[in-house]
């Protein structure tokens, strides 16, 4: 579990430091973002890996292999000693937390009928979003009374707890039927070619670029546009980590009952709401982090009811391809993230505009996608 938090912490530890490091390099914002963006591309090229490695080696190896690799990247990032070698620390630490990510999906499929894929992911979720809801407040703090050093510092030595706890409590899921050579070769081709599992990878993206085109543009805003203390960015942040609480909690009780497909729908509504708040605030000139985080709490909890969702349609093919549909659902979401998140910094004017015009055209993409698929299936 310990593992599965790093990508989530090393991601919304590191908000609040942009702008530390946009001064301390003397960089643009957009430059600056880089570090974000380039990391969450990272991510997308390493889970696209992880998930035939595991099918082919299997979960355990590939997984501590991961955690291997993060402690390396956040080492680099304590001694980074300009722009370019922290962006090289932060890519070799975002390619190794996703591992806990991908491998999470493919074990829970491994180990549970698939009825109830959907359930375990979300109280999954929902267990997973305790540990990153306090990490933008503790990085907000390191930064204001230590340095913004510090905040990789702590990911380091959480990337240790995480190493040992892997390699001393985790077992082996992966099946035995799972053919090495199929795992590894036709896994993801056989993924690529299931129309079901591109309409429920691209909602799942879509709402990925929401909600990461919003919280990479807040720092920002709150801090040197309103200027705020680092460490009130990192308590509001608490509000956004109990809304995707809650809606992960939402999923795991009712997807069930109300369907996978309708509990999309009704996320991608939320998603579109929540951007024409943002907007509406915006033109009553309201100028305060309530103004950015009431809007906020509600994107993310349709990203929390959502991501469950989607995760769970997209692994429910073929058992001994989870792996690879588990590493391709991540290429796809974080591949859409990453873009929004750098065409958001790359726009910054002092405005929450670019960023709302991310979160409504990331919205509008969603429902679009389960329509197609609901007409498709007749639904």
């Amino acid at each position: 579990m310990g593992a599965t938090a790093l990508g989530p912490i090393s991601v919304q530890m590191f908000l609040p430091v942009l702008p530390s490091i946009r001064s301390a390099f003397a960089v643009s914002a957009g430059t600056a973002q880089l570090a974000l963006s380039a990391s969450m591309l990272a991510i997308a090229f390493a889970t696209l890996a992880y998930g035939p490695l595991s099918d082919c080696f299997g979960r355990r190896p590939v997984l501590i292999a991961g955690q291997a690799m993060f402690l390396v990247g956040s080492a680099i990032c304590v001694l980074a000693p300009d722009m370019g070698t922290l962006v090289v620390g932060r890519v070799l630490q975002a390619s190794g937390a996703c591992s806990g990510m991908v491998l999470a999906r493919a074990i829970v499929r491994d180990a549970y009928p698939v009825e109830r894929v959907t359930s375990v992911l979300a109280y999954f979720t929902l267990a997973m979003a305790c540990f990153p809801m306090v990490a933008p407040a503790i990085g907000g703090l390191l930064i204001d009374f230590v340095h913004w050093r510090a905040v990789f510092v702590f990911s380091l030595a959480a990337g240790v707890i995480a190493l040992i706890g892997v390699a001393l409590g985790v077992w082996e899921t992966r099946p035995d039927r799972t053919d090495r050579v199929v795992g590894e070769r036709t896994g993801a081709r056989r993924v690529l070619g299931t129309r079901g599992f591109w309409t429920y990878a691209l909602t799942g993206a879509f709402g990925s670029a929401a909600f990461f085109g919003f919280i990479s543009a807040v720092p920002y805003l709150m801090i040197d546009v309103m200027g705020r203390p680092a460490r009130e960015y990192g308590f509001y942040f608490v509000a956004l980590a109990v809304a995707f609480m809650g809606g992960s909690l939402l999923a795991a009780r009712a997807s069930a009952r109300v369907g996978r497909d309708r509990m999309l729908v009704l996320a991608a509504l939320a998603i579109l709401a929540s951007g024409a708040a943002l907007l509406a605030l915006y033109e009553l000139g309201a100028v305060h982090p309530l103004a950015l985080f009431a809007p906020g709490a509600l994107l993310t909890f349709a990203q929390g009811a959502a991501g469950p969702n989607a995760q769970a349609g997209a692994v429910a093919g073929d058992p001994k391809h989870a792996g690879a549909a588990s590493g391709v659902l991540g290429f796809v979401q974080t591949v859409a993230a990453a873009l929004c998140v750098q065409v958001v910094g790359s726009l910054q004017d002092g405005t929450p505009l670019p960023m709302t015009g991310c979160v409504l055209v990331a919205g509008l993409g969603a429902l679009l996608s389960i329509a197609v698929l609901r007409s498709r299936t007749g639904a």
